[in-house]
C-alpha cells in the first residue's frame, strides 16, 4: 500500500528513466560514436595524453588513441551517473510503500543490479553493441553504491528544527 501521494508520480519517473536507459541501450554503436565529435572539438595526438594501456573484456584501452580512450572513460562514467540516479529513483519510489526496513534496502540494491544486468543482455542483440558483464558488476555496481551511500547519508542527516514551532512567545 502506498504510504502518500507521491508514489504513483515517483513510479512514471523510475518508468521513464528506465525507458531513457533502454533507448541509449537499443542505439547502435555507430549512431552513439563520440570520436568524430571530440576530433572537431579538441586536437590531441598519440602522445597528447600520459601514458596509460590496459586490458579491458579482452581489448587494450591505451591513451595513444586519445580520443577512443577518452569516449572509454565518458562512456564508463556515464554508466556510474546512469544507475547512481536509476537507485536514488528506486530508493525514493519504495520509499512511498508500507515496507519493512530490510525489504527496502533488498530493494534497493536488486532492483538496479538486475535492470542492469537485462540491460547489458538487450545490448548484445543490438547489432555494433556488446553486452559486457564487467560492466555491471565494475561501473553500474559502483554508481549503485555511490547512490545507496548518498541515500543513507541523506536519512542520517540532522533535521532542522521548524522555526515557527520554537518561537517563545513574548
Amino acid at each position: 500500500m502506498l504510504k502518500n501521494k507521491w508514489g504513483l508520480f515517483s513510479f512514471f519517473i523510475l518508468f521513464g528513466f528506465a525507458l531513457f536507459i533502454f533507448k541509449a541501450s537499443n542505439t547502435p554503436y555507430k549512431d552513439q560514436d563520440m570520436k568524430p565529435l571530440l576530433r572537431k572539438t579538441i586536437h590531441l595526438q598519440a602522445d597528447s595524453l600520459p601514458h596509460l594501456s590496459f586490458h579491458y573484456d579482452g581489448e587494450q584501452v591505451t591513451s595513444t588513441k586519445p580520443y577512443a580512450f577518452i569516449e572509454f572513460i565518458l562512456r564508463k562514467l556515464g554508466h556510474v551517473a546512469e544507475y547512481a540516479g536509476f537507485t536514488l529513483l528506486v530508493a525514493f519510489f519504495l520509499r512511498q510503500w508500507r515496507m519493512k526496513s530490510g525489504w527496502l534496502r533488498i530493494g534497493n540494491v536488486l532492483i538496479p543490479l538486475l535492470y542492469a544486468l537485462s540491460d547489458e543482455w538487450h545490448q548484445s542483440f543490438i547489432p555494433g553493441r556488446t553486452g559486457h558483464l564487467i560492466d555491471v558488476y565494475s561501473f553500474d555496481l559502483f554508481g549503485i553504491i555511490l547512490a545507496l551511500i548518498g541515500v543513507k547519508c541523506w536519512r542520517r542527516r540532522p533535521m532542522k528544527k521548524d522555526r515557527h514551532l520554537s518561537l517563545k512567545k513574548s
